[in-house]
């Protein structure tokens, strides 16, 4: 479900559970513990990526929908411990949108540091309240961070799914190219970043991602409770039980 490969000490972390890359249990499991190994390995920088035409489709809503109570909270706490170990790499990541980003997908793509996503007609963005799920706190904090909070309250409250020229426009992405270089892309752009002088590349990007590491620092269980709440209130499961009937269809 996770392959790993290597360009010239560029490590490429490419998502492979079809037919969606959706976050399950395993996966987020997975993705946290190759992260924290790359970001120890002296890789100069790391692409996270999919499949073609599909990036990420988010949280594996329907296998989630099924699991108890202890289950989601401590799924919560490893999506959290994910986040976290993105957002606050000391190793450069860029985030390769090969297709479709929706909700966790797009979360993903807006903890790393660059995102070079696929030109064409695919969506990205943080639609969790269309499925009935508040979007998390730390979650809309980086997102408003990225592109603002006019943007950010935008995009979050509404829910939105926006195309990549649009993704583009407000800065959710950084730049697209089609969907074969978008990899090749995020590689090259993690070997820029390793051309600078490391000491005062390495130093101001810490000093200018220290505002998500105080945001992590500063979340506590009470804001995973909080989500879980979130995820088993009437209207959320009555939501996504009727985004999987959809689904099956």
């Amino acid at each position: 479900m996770l392959q790993q490969i290597e360009h010239d000490g560029v490590l490429e972390l490419n998502l492979a559970r079809p037919p969606a890359n959706a976050l399950d249990v395993e996966l987020i499991a997975a993705l946290r513990g190759e992260v924290a190994a790359a970001t120890k390995s002296g890789a100069p920088g790391i692409v996270l990526s999919g499949a073609p035409g599909m990036f990420s489709g988010g949280l594996d809503v329907p296998s989630l929908l099924q699991e108890s109570r202890p289950t989601i909270e401590q799924t919560w706490r490893d999506f959290y411990d994910l986040m976290r170990s993105l957002a606050t790499s000391p190793v450069p990541i860029a985030a390769a949108v090969t297709g479709h980003s929706p909700a966790g997908g797009a979360v993903l793509a807006i903890m790393c540091d660059y995102r070079v996503m696929a030109r064409g007609e695919f969506k990205i963005g943080l639609n969790e309240v269309r499925v009935g799920l508040p979007l998390p706190p730390v979650i809309f904090h980086v997102l408003s961070a990225i592109v603002g909070s006019r943007q950010a309250e935008r995009l979050g409250v509404g829910g939105l799914l926006i195309g990549a020229s649009e993704a583009a426009e407000v800065g959710l992405v950084d730049e697209l190219v089609d969907p074969g270089e978008v990899v090749a892309r995020a590689i090259a752009w993690c070997r820029e970043r390793a051309t600078l002088p490391p000491i005062a590349m390495a130093t101001t990007r810490r000093m200018a991602r220290r505002r998500f590491e105080k945001v992590f620092a500063e979340t506590d269980e009470g804001e995973i409770i909080a989500v879980a709440d979130a995820w088993f209130a009437e209207e959320t499961q009555s939501t996504m039980k009727a985004l999987v009937e959809r689904l099956k269809k």
